[in-house]
């Protein structure tokens, strides 16, 4: 069956483990985050690494190491941690990236925009503290 809308592995991990992490008082570790949002550990620690590295969660390696958050909630939006991990949300035109149409109506209409420009507002409107 065909989905409109997913998200990646590597997306999922980041909204949901950051949620988890923003609604914790305490570190969370790999296993504990991967155990809880029921991904491969390897995955977890991939995403989060690329989290660390762009200063959302610091890190901390050893028996009581974890992430924890670095920014507060309410500053951190849905959208930068999808973008950090896919990469800019790109509003396009055409869904099948043509640059002249052979109709002189899209079959698509503007939905392929339409659902592109919701899509980005809706995870820059929702913060992390929207989810604690």
């Amino acid at each position: 069956m065909s989905k409109i809308i997913t998200l990646s592995e590597a997306a999922s991990i980041a909204l949901h483990g950051m949620v988890l992490i923003a609604k914790s008082d305490k570190k969370l570790n790999v296993n504990q985050i991967s155990e809880t949002i029921d991904s491969s550990r390897h995955h977890v620690a991939k995403v989060f690494q690329r989290l660390a590295k762009e200063n959302f969660v610091s890190s901390n390696r050893g028996p009581n190491g974890g992430f924890v958050m670095k920014k507060e909630p309410k500053d951190v939006t849905l959208l930068e941690l999808y973008e950090v991990i896919e990469g800019p949300v790109e509003v396009q035109g055409c869904p099948s990236n043509k640059e002249k149409c052979p109709f002189n109506k899209c079959i698509m209409g503007d939905l392929a925009t339409a659902l592109a420009c919701e899509f980005k507002d809706f995870l820059g409107r929702q913060t992390l503290a929207d989810y604690v």
